[in-house]
């Protein structure tokens, strides 16, 4: 009643029973009204918001082919391969460049938004970079850094031997064992359609096809002799081994070897026609090549079976990342498998990426992390964070062009979201919901292990009872 004569009301009106009834009503609308408008600020931040941390999931830049010359690959054409600038599987000098740019970016879209100032020399434990233990993916960091933070030096973390493999970085099957192999090869085989693996000679069989016209397979001198004969129509296996990634032999497998050199080789080199042997291809001949190592990568990491065990390092790294206090940008640096598993393990919603040839993954693609607090003073609102999570990367001409990046000719950014976390209209997602999606993909690993230990167990029951 404050603000009015309360002696004219008294005056004028009879309080009921009745009419006291409906005022308590009207007040418990107004709270009720209220404590919504709150729990919206809480769910929609002004647009005053402040940067606070980045944290950048990569995939290494442009490398040479993992194969040499007097591989498969070698053999299977008549053509001389590009002249790599780099021995094979480790990052090339355009991959070095475009990884230098790729910093640059960021350098200046961090100094924009305040979270770095110019010329950045970071506190202790304010930023941090850690790699797998490959030339390719230790060289791509590093590259990064120079272009972050041009005028310091960072060390980038290397946790296992040079070129041995880090497990937070490489997906495998980290818990297994005979009933656990038998439903994740069920499902793999289901995913793939109803002939199971085979189903994927008919998907691809046009694009084989593609391959061994570029290639032009039947005038190679291993195919005139015969010691290589139509190898894209092997039968397809599936490999599971304890602490290893799915592996593939047959058709499939050589053609992603043929598929992947031949697109390092189109980034590489600038002559169409050069770049596919003498044959004219289009966009589209491009993106059905992409297609197969997008096919191989999300029939071997998106299974939900296997990216829960596999992405599990990677999904504690990540959680570990974005919950340190002291941390204002962190960079990762793996493989397309890396991400592949750790998007799987997520939910991650279906993603379309333009101006890319390989569909999911794309060379040099990051997975960034924004966290971003409300700047406002709203006591409602204080403290309350959170995130927006974007694929960024180079297009084929940025890439090709070797193109300058800038906050006006920025990389692709491209947002992505998760079937279990809900987005704000701004499309951001609460920090507590994001780190509580981690924290229950952390924990399903253990429940994996406990369903399957179990079905182990029951299984050896059975086999003893009946031997008995």
């Amino acid at each position: 009643m404050k603000g009015f004569d309360q002696m004219k009301i008294n005056s004028h009106i009879t309080i009921t029973k009745k009419y006291a009834a409906y005022l308590l009503i009207a007040v418990m609308l107004i709270l009720t009204i209220s404590h919504t408008a709150r729990a919206n600020a809480n769910s929609q931040p002004s647009q005053n918001l402040k940067l606070t941390k980045v944290v950048v999931l990569s995939r290494h830049n442009i490398r040479s082919p993992l194969s040499d010359n007097n591989s498969v690959l070698g053999k299977i054409t008549p053509h001389k391969w590009f002249n790599w600038t780099s021995r094979p599987s480790e990052l090339s000098l355009r991959g070095a460049v475009l990884e230098v740019i790729m910093g640059q970016y960021f350098r200046l879209w961090l100094e924009s938004e305040g979270l770095f100032p110019e010329n950045y020399i970071p506190e202790e434990g304010a930023v941090r970079f850690y790699a797998n233990a490959f030339q390719r993916t230790q060289a791509t960091a590093n590259y990064f850094s120079a272009g972050l933070l041009p005028v310091t030096r960072m060390q980038v973390e290397r946790h296992v031997e040079y070129n041995q493999d880090d497990d937070t970085f490489l997906p495998k099957c980290f818990f297994f064992n005979d009933q656990y192999a038998k439903a994740l090869h069920a499902e793999i085989s289901k995913n793939a359609g109803n002939k199971g693996l085979s189903s994927y000679q008919e998907k691809l069989k046009g694009t084989y096809e593609l391959l061994i016209k570029i290639l032009d397979v039947k005038k190679s001198k291993a195919f005139i002799n015969g010691q290589i004969g139509d190898l894209l129509n092997d039968e397809i296996t599936l490999k599971l081994e304890a602490n290893k990634e799915p592996s593939l032999s047959g058709s499939l497998r050589l053609a992603v070897s043929i598929a992947d050199a031949l697109i390092l080789q189109f980034y590489e080199e600038q002559d169409d026609l050069k770049a596919a042997f003498g044959h004219k291809l289009t966009e589209d001949d491009w993106k059905r090549i992409g297609n197969i190592l997008g096919t191989y990568e999300s029939l071997l990491c998106s299974s939900p079976l296997f990216a829960i065990n596999g992405a599990h390092p990677m999904l504690k790294e990540i959680y570990s990342e974005l919950t340190q206090k002291e941390r204002k940008f962190s960079y990762l640096c793996g493989h397309d498998s890396t991400i592949e598993a750790f998007l799987a393990a997520l939910n991650v919603k279906d993603y379309i990426l333009p101006n890319a040839i390989e569909p999911k993954t794309p060379i040099g693609v990051k997975v960034v992390f924004e966290r971003w607090e409300d700047a406002s003073n709203a006591s409602d609102i204080k403290n309350v964070a959170f995130y927006k999570i974007n694929i960024v990367y180079q297009s084929v001409d940025q890439l090709r062009k070797t193109q300058p990046l800038s906050l006006k000719n920025p990389p692709m950014i491209v947002p992505i979201f998760f079937t279990e976390l809900k987005t704000n209209e701004q499309g951001m997602v609460k920090e507590e919901e994001l780190l509580m999606l981690l924290k229950s993909k952390i924990d399903a690993f253990y429940e994996l292990e406990k369903i399957f230990d179990e079905d182990e167990k029951k299984n050896r029951e059975d086999t003893l009872k009946e031997a008995a």
